[in-house]
């Protein structure tokens, strides 16, 4: 596992990058989205035995696994770590953890903004059913390196859990195929959300930040998972 950084002006759960890096999750205050939390995960973390075997970026507790790359992105005015990106086999997840209020969920009212920012910028959104309930597949228009017009595409999920919000986007292929997007799914059902006690108002950011060995550990034997510092990677813009 590898390490990058880059800056982000994102850290709300309305707003999402222009490069439209992923998020994910299922519906909140919808019938049976609870018990489905419960029953395949993100997980809380006082429904996990302990922290071993995770990599520890505070709010966020991340499976290792081969291959995969994680990169922290950082607020440029205050330096801090407001959302991380996993890199596995040329596509990514983005990952933000929001406070959320007990009794209701965040994720429908959410996926109304995300919508009426990408049609407010020329793009179009779907619902979709997806593996973690009702998600939105966006398209905004783009410009290829040659100079000619397409899109790009990515899939928001979000997940309601016990007064958090965890929201996912799925970017490259895995916004649209679900061949792609299947082990970046695996991975998201493996999140644990650490809310942690103190009051926090609705929909502010989860404090992330960097495993405290990660400056420190060795190169990983080839094949297997290894970090190292942070590098800066490129900006992201919000969308709404």
């Amino acid at each position: 596992m590898v390490f990058g950084r880059k800056k982000s002006k994102a850290d709300r759960p309305e707003s999402a990058d222009s490069e439209l890096e992923s998020t994910g999750g299922s519906a909140a205050g919808e019938p049976g989205k609870g018990d489905l939390r419960q029953s395949k995960g993100p997980w809380d973390i006082d429904e996990v035995e302990d922290r071993d075997g995770y990599v520890d970026l505070g709010a966020l507790l991340i499976a290792p696994t081969e291959g995969l790359q994680l990169r922290l992105e950082v607020e440029e005015a205050t330096q801090r770590v407001v959302a991380v990106t996993m890199d596995l086999g040329g596509s990514s997840l983005q990952l933000q953890a929001f406070a959320a209020p007990r009794s209701e969920g965040l994720w429908e009212e959410i996926r109304e903004q995300i919508s009426q920012s990408v049609a407010s910028q020329g793009g179009e959104s779907e619902e979709i059913e997806g593996a973690f309930g009702i998600e939105l597949v966006a398209k905004l228009p783009a410009e290829a390196a040659d100079g000619s017009r397409g899109y790009r595409a990515a899939r928001f999920m979000g997940v309601d859990g016990p007064r958090w919000f965890l929201r996912g986007v799925l970017g490259g292929a895995a916004a649209l195929e679900r061949e792609a997007a299947a082990p970046l799914e695996d991975l998201f059902r493996q999140v644990v959300v650490v809310r942690g006690g103190n009051p926090m108002p609705p929909r502010e950011l989860l404090q992330l930040r960097l495993p405290k060995d990660a400056a420190a550990q060795p190169p990983a034997p080839q094949g297997g998972p290894g970090v190292q510092r942070p590098e800066r990677g490129p900006e992201i813009t919000q969308i709404g």
